[in-house]
């Protein structure tokens, strides 16, 4: 059952179906939108966003969620499921960037529009569009940002790079290398984690983007190198477990730790100083533009155009610190507080 694997919702009560031509009864038209979990506050305001947007477009949302992150499985389900229903398309954030493409390819043969939210798909052209952060910016802001404080305090970094999991999908590789070249850092190959030789980074663990994993973690890299002063974390979450750990060891006062996601609890973690910065994200601007670009196409057949010199569609990203250095932009965390999301 369905039931048994997927966090399932509508937002309208759904008609029996027709032919796929994403309509339903009644000329409904039907989209989808999959996400990671259902849990990670990035992906419940993902969803909320994505609902008010399909009240204001006149269409039925049917939404999806992983077990966990990673689980590729529930996505593929999930799919299926859609096409059966006559969507019209739907969105996706990909827990596995190419354990994903097949069910896509079918659902694109299928005529329903693609679009991934957030993590791109590898190859990136297995959907018809991408609306994300350029999420190697975002990492490249807070490696910069970093780069800047420890220079300016004349500290040498010893670096914990705390990761998403070990399926390397695109937008862990993304945020990792990206602060890790904003550092400084020669990266090798830009597509994989885990490469460098600088005798700066003490290594790298998984967290599962969760507070939990983020302390055990953080925990790991402390036994293999007490001297670590430098935490990187896929997002909030994890840095904030991160940061319980170097608690324990009597560390956090000496330990400066970056983040990505933007989220309320995370800038009031700015604000407290337990992060030092992290780069904000727009997920409610993400859903609203996907769902603006599905019901488009439910109507004329149009698909969304790409930003300028970008292979999709750049919804923004903010650097948020209460420390900023000279020759970054950024916000404080009172802005930070007014736009941030979760």
């Amino acid at each position: 059952m369905v039931s048994a694997i997927l966090a399932f919702s509508t937002i309208l009560t759904l008609g029996a179906c027709g032919a796929n031509d994403g309509r339903g009864s009644d000329d409904e038209v039907i989209i989808g939108l999959i996400t990671k979990t259902d849990t990670n506050p990035f992906f419940v305001q993902m969803k909320q966003g994505a609902q008010r947007a399909a009240r204001e477009q006149g269409v039925t949302l049917q939404t999806f969620a992983g077990r966990q992150d990673g689980d590729n499985e529930s996505q593929v389900q999930a799919i299926e499921n859609l096409i059966s229903a006559g969507a019209k398309g739907f969105l996706i954030t990909p827990n596995d960037s190419k354990a994903i493409v097949p069910a896509i390819d079918r659902a694109r043969q299928q005529g329903l529009l693609v679009i991934a939210l957030d993590t791109p798909t590898d190859p990136a052209d297995a959907v018809d569009a991408t609306f994300a952060t350029d999420n190697y910016k975002a990492g490249s802001l807070i490696g910069q940002w970093a780069r800047a404080k420890f220079d300016n305090e004349g500290r040498q970094a010893r670096i914990a790079m705390l990761d998403l999991n070990p399926n390397q999908v695109s937008v862990d590789v993304q945020r990792d290398q990206g602060f890790l070249e904003g550092f400084g850092i020669d990266v090798e190959d830009k597509t994989r984690i885990g490469d460098e030789d600088d005798p700066r980074i003490v290594g790298h663990d998984v967290t599962d983007g969760a507070e939990e994993g983020g302390r055990t973690a953080m925990e790991n890299l402390l036994q293999k190198d007490p001297s670590i002063n430098l935490v990187y974390t896929i997002n909030e979450p994890a840095a904030a477990g991160a940061y319980q750990a170097l608690k324990a060891a009597d560390r956090e006062k000496d330990v400066t730790i970056v983040s990505v996601d933007g989220g309320c609890p995370g800038v009031d973690n700015v604000e407290a100083g337990i992060i030092g910065a992290t780069s904000m994200q727009f997920p409610l601007k993400m859903a609203t533009l996907g769902v603006e670009a599905l019901a488009e196409f439910a109507k004329n057949g149009t698909k969304p155009a790409v930003t300028e010199r970008k292979a999709f569609v750049n919804t923004g990203t903010k650097l948020i610190t209460d420390e900023p250095q000279d020759g970054l932009t950024s916000k404080g965390s009172a802005w930070g507080k007014q736009n941030c999301w979760g």
